[in-house]
């Protein structure tokens, strides 16, 4: 039977560096489950592989999408099976790599139908966001739905505003209408974690981010300057940027807290994977005991 392989972990656990030397071993191709790396221009703030790294084995997804185009994980869903039918005709085993656990649950168990969109309370919560911040709506949701506030990205504006749509339309939360009732797929799923002890995990985020200041972070948020109010750039790495090149943050202040938040994200992440018992846990290093779990 056909295998889907997951790797996953927190950000800059090594994810992407083990998806490309897995892959390469089986002679496979890599599904993105990173939903920010699916826009295109935003290369350096998202850590996407490098050109070389996507010469070197096919990935899908990745640049899939302009910076204004509306996208969400129903669609995604939908998109990333249809695709998965295709590349198993000429591979026995497919690699899904990703942080994002919404996307990756999408693929494994499937998404539960969550009620309309309520244009009306819709518009009104944009309007909070505009006028008070998304501090405002990440309290609200706290508020409301601690469960839910745990598991997504807060930072991540259409989410709040969804989850807080649905509440304010239906008095019922968006952890409570999930059912976790888990749709059938017809291939085998293996998933991996990769395990990284904290204070590395923190050491290597930190280094990260000072790289993608070296690589041109600032140029490249200038760069998105004209799409800063889109929904893909609401998100760690560009909202900081656009605050110094707004002059409301320095330079030090906002590298300062792109560390601090990727850290608090990368928390997050590490709850969600936790709950999920289907995981088994690996060092970055140890490839042989993947690939023994791979083929077992």
């Amino acid at each position: 039977m056909k295998k889907l392989i997951v790797i996953t972990g927190p950000t800059a656990s090594g994810k992407t560096s083990l998806s490309i030397e897995l892959a390469r071993f089986y002679n496979s191709e890599i599904i993105s489950a990173d939903s920010r790396q699916f826009y295109r221009k935003m290369n350096i703030g998202t850590a996407k592989p490098s050109v070389t790294e996507l010469k070197t084995i096919t990935h899908h997804f990745i640049d899939s999408l302009n910076i204004s185009e509306n996208y969400n994980i129903g669609k995604y869903e939908v998109d990333a099976l249809k695709l998965l039918e295709e590349l198993f005709k000429k591979h026995d085993v497919v690699f899904l790599t990703g942080g994002s656990g919404l996307y990756i649950n999408a693929i494994c168990s499937g998404i539960d139908e969550l009620p309309e969109s309520t244009e009306k309370f819709r518009i009104e919560l944009t309007n909070q966001l505009n006028s008070r911040g998304i501090e405002s709506l990440q309290q609200k949701l706290k508020e409301v739905d601690p469960e839910y506030y745990s598991q997504t990205d807060i930072n991540n504006p259409h989410r709040l505003i969804r989850a807080l749509e649905i509440w304010m339309a239906t008095g019922r939360k968006v952890s409570e209408l999930r059912t976790n009732k888990k749709k059938e797929r017809n291939f085998i799923i293996k998933k991996i974690g990769l395990k990284v002890d904290r204070s590395e995990l923190y050491d290597r985020i930190n280094k990260r981010v000072d790289e993608m200041i070296e690589k041109g972070l600032v140029h490249e948020a200038e760069q998105l300057l004209p799409f800063k109010n889109e929904n893909a750039l609401q998100t760690v790495g560009y909202k900081e940027i656009f605050s110094y090149l707004d002059k409301t943050l320095s330079l030090e202040d906002a590298i300062d807290l792109i560390k601090q938040n990727t850290r608090n994200y990368a928390k997050r992440q590490m709850t969600w994977f936790r709950k999920d018992t289907e995981i088994h846990w690996f060092n970055p290093t140890d490839l042989e005991g993947m690939r023994l779990f791979i083929e077992e």
